[in-house]
């Protein structure tokens, strides 16, 4: 399981998933399904994560499938931005469709 900060054009959300990368082509599938197209994924600690979201975390966990799934944790792209350091940040991951 992964945590990560997607930015996209309208600010930044707060994912769970399965997948193994933020390069993975599934993973990039389901985001332009959701109309996401362009973004910047940076990995944070899953445990910092369930300590900053508590039951929130829990309840949407509960609800992630052990393969191929992805969850939208936060969508409040201020809190998401405010609520992490740039030094919890992981390696960053960036992806651009080709129209």
């Amino acid at each position: 399981m992964k945590a990560g900060i997607v930015f996209t054009g309208t600010g930044p959300i707060l994912i769970l998933t399965t997948y193994e990368s933020f390069g993975d082509e599934k993973f990039v599938e389901k985001l332009d399904f959701k109309g996401i197209k362009k973004f910047i994924a940076y990995e944070v600690p899953l445990d910092l994560v369930k300590k900053k979201y508590g039951q929130q975390f829990d309840v949407i966990m509960k609800d992630v499938k052990q393969t191929d799934d992805l969850r939208v944790l936060d969508f409040d792209g201020h809190k998401v931005f405010y609520s992490f350091s740039f030094a919890d940040l992981g390696q960053h991951y960036q992806h651009e469709a080709t129209w």
